[in-house]
């Protein structure tokens, strides 16, 4: 065994040790036989057995640390920070390859941006870009996040709809499209306020727009009402990184003199603060005058005018708004036959007639009663069973 005592010399990596599998392959190499089951059950468990190169890799490039968060940052890592963190791979790299397998496993292959030895100085370049391109930590996995105790949280179970499931309403997603391209490339964009009755996508379209630019540096913090406060601090937390963040504000109403409008208004344009160039406030409501107006607003003629532009001022701090409008017949049943027909279901008259009494016994038309309603058929379709709704 490798007498090395890497828990004393690792630094930079330091978090590792927090990791379960990395902690018991750290036991097995060092301390031999007796930790042996404790490793492989860890390893077993994850499906690692064939590529444990592979598998300490991920658990390192996950990591945040001075040397991710400095490239992410677009920064080059100090000589002491490079210099420890080249050693820490090397001592990783060196007990995974040179501890005794006895047929347990396999070392399998290394994972890009890694090449065959860990320290490498085109290694350490990859994983400069990698950083630039993806963030660092939890950034690199996960797509939406919540404030909680001063830190941001993964959500672990995101919504995984797509643009192309969410049929009609063509130019509202195409204002918010560019919108958002201007956003990832740097280009002058506006906050965003999207506005309609329930149902009609507004928050879909904002979950679907997250999935598609992922993959572009896009990310999702939501914060509910009562927290507006926090804003200023999540800015803080995501200031200096090269991702961009949509804070998400969904079904917002706000109560005339609230003060969470002023907390918000502070946040929106006009704030003595600024705009952040990776930050896009996103808000969605059933109105479009966010703040409800009170019957006594209009009974004072004196104050009525002062009363109501304020309460018109917070939604007009948000430089696009987009009214994704209530569903007609016409456009429920096209909405209805579209999804039918992505599921390969008949577009019938019987379709049409069950989607109807679908909507006139659950509260309206909507996009949102015409995706139930397809996926109600579709089981029934593919279950055998008779429709009848």
């Amino acid at each position: 065994m490798n007498e090395l005592p890497a828990k004393e010399t690792i630094i930079v990596l330091r978090n590792l040790l927090k990791n379960e599998l990395f902690a018991a392959f750290l036991n097995y190499a060092e301390k031999g036989q007796p930790y042996q089951a404790e490793f492989l059950n860890k390893l077993y468990s994850l499906g690692k057995e064939n590529n444990l190169l592979g598998a300490l890799q991920e658990i390192i490039l996950k990591d945040e640390n001075a040397f991710s968060v400095s490239c992410a940052n677009g920064k080059l890592p100090s000589a002491y920070v490079l210099k420890a963190y080249k050693s820490e791979l090397e001592i990783i790299f060196n007990l995974a390859t040179n501890t005794p397998n006895r047929g347990h496993y396999s070392l399998g292959k290394c994972l890009a941006p890694f090449d065959e030895e860990f320290n490498h100085d085109y290694t350490i370049q990859c994983l400069y870009n990698y950083y630039q391109k993806n963030g660092y930590g939890e950034f690199i996995d996960h797509s939406a996040f919540v404030y909680e105790n001063d830190n941001l949280k993964p959500v672990a179970t995101t919504s995984k709809i797509t643009l192309e499931s969410l049929k009609d309403y063509e130019s509202e997603k195409q204002i918010i499209t560019s919108n958002l391209i201007n956003f990832l490339n740097g280009l002058p964009f506006s906050d965003m306020l999207l506005y309609g009755d329930r149902g009609t996508g507004k928050s879909s379209t904002v979950h679907a727009m997250l999935n598609k630019y992922f993959s572009q540096g896009l990310r999702l913090i939501e914060v509910n009402k009562e927290n507006l406060k926090d804003i200023p601090a999540i800015k803080r937390l995501i200031l200096s990184s090269p991702l961009k963040f949509i804070i998400f504000i969904d079904d917002l109403s706000l109560d005339d003199g609230d003060e969470k409008t002023s907390l918000l208004k502070s946040n929106l344009e006009g704030s003595i603060s600024g705009k952040a160039s990776n930050v896009m406030i996103v808000a969605t409501s059933n109105r479009r005058h966010i703040v409800k107006e009170n019957y006594s607003d209009r009974e004072n003629s004196v104050h009525a005018r002062d009363s109501i532009e304020e309460q018109l001022s917070l939604s007009d701090r948000f430089g696009i708004i987009v009214l994704f409008s209530t569903t007609d017949k016409e456009k429920y049943l096209s909405i209805v036959k579209q999804l039918a027909a992505d599921k390969g279901l008949p577009c019938d008259n019987k379709l049409v007639e069950i989607a109807e009494r679908w909507a006139l016994t659950n509260g309206g038309r909507s996009p949102r009663r015409a995706a139930q309603i397809v996926d109600m058929v579709y089981s029934c379709r593919v279950k055998g069973e008779p429709v009848d709704f």
